[in-house]
């Protein structure tokens, strides 16, 4: 169905957007292909979609997909999807929270097998959905993602600039993001207040070992947790860490007392990991 058609339908079906869910919808033809093409995804691959909405991105995605697996959240959507789209026999909508499952429930639906997560994401939920597959057991190979143009600075953000943040390292711990597109809140109905962008993570396997995860994760949490403060003073306080030890392993690290967290690379941190528990 023509993606004109399924706006008219929406209007006539007496849809109404849910605020409360931050639905944002997209009827570009050439935006969606775009998203599709920087997904890199082929007739060989399972896709898991997050937000089927009116099911524009999703047709598109069944147009050059193995198989399109979307969870919706909202059943006021189910009689539009069913005729939005009827016909393509290689997507299944599961009207579920993502959020909500776990990786095997997830797993249950999906297969055992890879698959790429494409979507246009609502923004309340961004960062927690993109972390939920990232960190995930499940054989998850990319995710491109709609998202709020501040959230994908943060997520591809320059070690020591303004927009570095724990997020930009949690991401980095198991792959790499790249902005492929900014898009402008015109191209959205309703119109968000902000412009957005597509950012795609190919996720990468073995980033740091699987033992060091939760200790880097703790400090680099500890070290954002108060971002004006040292690092110094930041280990202190999450590790009760006596501020002589702290400036002596910030040293080791060849950094000076005064040093941010913003400072560290991913592989710092995990040489700060290793050096406390050394000492």
């Amino acid at each position: 169905m023509e993606n004109r058609n399924i706006a008219e339908l929406l209007k006539a079906s007496g849809f109404r957007f849910n605020k409360a869910l931050g639905q944002n919808f997209i009827f570009d033809t050439n935006l969606l292909d775009a998203i599709v093409a920087d997904s890199g995804v082929t007739k060989d691959d399972v896709v898991v979609e997050v937000g089927t909405g009116a099911g524009t991105l999703t047709s598109r995605l069944a147009a050059r997909a193995a198989k399109v697996i979307s969870f919706e959240v909202d059943t006021a959507l189910q009689p539009v999807l069913s005729l939005s789209l009827q016909g393509l026999d290689n997507v299944e909508v599961v009207f579920r929270d993502v959020l909500k499952l776990g990786d095997d429930e997830l797993r249950a639906i999906v297969g055992d097998g890879p698959f790429k997560v494409v979507a246009n994401l609502p923004y309340y939920v961004t960062t927690p959905l993109v972390m939920r597959f990232i960190e995930s057991t499940l054989d998850v190979r990319s995710l491109t993602v709609m998202v709020q143009k501040e959230v994908a600075d943060r997520f591809r953000a320059a070690t020591g600039t303004a927009d570095y943040a724990a997020v930009t390292l949690a991401v980095q711990m198991f792959g790499s993001a790249k902005l492929t597109r900014t898009v402008g809140r015109e191209m959205f109905r309703p119109s968000p207040n902000v412009d957005s962008a597509v950012v795609r993570i190919d996720r990468e396997r073995d980033k740091i070992a699987a033992e060091d995860v939760p200790r880097v994760k703790k400090l680099i949490r500890a070290a954002f947790a108060m971002r004006r403060k040292t690092l110094v003073n930041n280990l202190q306080a999450s590790f009760v860490t006596p501020k002589e030890e702290g400036t002596r392993l910030v040293g080791e690290l060849g950094f000076s007392p005064t040093v941010r967290g913003e400072a560290l690379s991913l592989d710092d941190f995990v040489r700060l990991a290793h050096l406390m528990d050394k000492h």
